[in-house]
């Protein structure tokens, strides 16, 4: 019923950055907050940045400074500006969207199939 697809990642150089997209499609009526998480071999999944539908945001401290999360409301993507990246952040980028399908009454939480960020140092 929804997909959301992630796109942007790949390998780059310390210092590097990337931008990273997350499209919703389907039946989609609206979508609340929408999230990037991360999960590095060995390590518990993590929030990253989240932005409500209004547009206030919130950022993991260990990003903050470097990566900035936007979203287009009437193209129902989000999107994550990674600048300064370090081979710490390297790992699977997953994004997260509460959305209200078409006819429901309430929203539920829909995950992409995840993006690999490599950083080299």
């Amino acid at each position: 019923q929804v997909q959301l697809v992630e796109s942007g990642g790949g390998l780059v150089q310390a210092g590097g950055s990337l931008r990273l997209s997350c499209k919703a499609s389907g039946f989609v009526f609206s979508i609340n907050d929408m999230g990037w998480y991360r999960q590095a071999p060995g390590k518990q999944r993590e929030l990253v940045a989240v932005i409500s539908s209004g547009g206030s945001t919130n950022y993991a401290d260990s990003v903050k400074g470097r990566f900035t999360i936007s979203r287009d409301n009437a193209k129902s993507t989000v999107y994550l500006q990674m600048n300064s990246l370090r081979p710490e952040d390297t790992a699977v980028y997953y994004c997260k969207g509460g959305v209200r399908l078409v006819g429901a009454w309430d929203e539920s939480e829909y995950w992409g199939q995840g993006t690999q960020v490599t950083v080299s140092s």
